[in-house]
């Protein structure tokens, strides 16, 4: 029997504005909107930024607890994920909201280089955010901006800073990380399931007019997709996607297309080891 795939969808992230896409949710009440509305569409997973009235990111976990009452209510068994990117804090204020207890938070395990910055995270950084995630038991997704990243999770979850087999997303199409290559992307698939066993599972995120090609990859593979106004604001050259929902629902077309259901939430919570709704 073929794997349902979990749709993740990234609806706002730190850096997209309205002025790169009307659509792009900002405020707790869009953000709860546009999810209830990919909710609907397929997806299972939100992957949570939260924004400043400015549109500036922000670490503030008074709203990362208003988004979650909000999708918790309109978006029942929905999986919430949290962001502890660098883009809305520094040090320990990128966990300040892990004591909400998420499904689960993103985890990156290693520094590597962002088309203007380098994105930092330092090994006494990682260690704290890990050690937050399993006092609070939230499951990380390892977000692998670099091969080495997926070695790093593999260590940390032989020595126990990482309790459950890692679940892995690939993120490709990052100016100055790793570009959309399918060659590495076979790799970081033998990879996960060479360190973590033949039924681990992974994900992957492309980035731009990259994150077209990592759904029809992924979906293909047999691993699960990411999705959403976060990593990419249109459907093509010439057109604005119009909601977070329009992009969900081309990653269940292309589900179709290779004969994979769309997971639901309680498939996708099952197939990730989460505590029930």
């Amino acid at each position: 029997m073929t794997l349902p795939c979990i749709i993740c969808v990234a609806i706002t992230g730190s850096l997209p504005t309205k002025t790169n896409n009307p659509a792009v949710p900002i405020t707790v009440s869009e953000q709860i909107e546009s999810t209830h509305e990919a909710f609907e569409a397929g997806a299972s997973i939100v992957h949570a930024h939260v924004r400043n009235d400015d549109e500036t990111p922000s670490s503030d976990p008074e709203k990362f607890a208003r988004l979650k009452e909000g999708i918790e209510a309109h978006c029942p068994g929905m999986i919430i994920q949290f962001s502890t990117g660098g883009r809305s804090g520094a040090g320990e204020t990128r966990g300040g909201m892990l004591p909400l207890r998420p499904d689960m938070a993103s985890l990156s395990v290693g520094s590597n280089n962002f088309p203007t910055r380098v994105y930092e995270n330092p090994p006494d950084l990682v260690d704290w955010l890990a050690g937050e995630m399993k006092t609070h038991s939230i499951k990380p997704e390892i977000e692998a901006f670099d091969l080495s990243h997926i070695l790093q999770a593999a260590k940390m979850h032989q020595d126990g800073r990482l309790t459950d087999t890692p679940y892995v997303q690939f993120v490709m199409g990052v100016k100055n990380a790793m570009p959309a290559d399918r060659e590495v992307f076979d790799f970081y698939i033998e990879t996960v399931k060479r360190l973590f066993g033949s039924e681990a599972q992974w994900c992957a995120a492309g980035i731009g007019p990259q994150q077209l090609t990592l759904n029809e990859w992924s979906v293909a593979a047999g691993g699960h997709a990411r999705t959403g106004l976060e990593d990419n604001v249109r459907l093509d050259r010439d057109t604005l996607a119009p909601s977070n929902a329009a992009l969900v629902k081309r990653v269940a077309d292309i589900c179709a297309q290779n004969e994979r259901r769309v997971a639901t939430w309680q498939e996708a919570r099952s197939i990730l080891g989460l505590r029930k709704a």
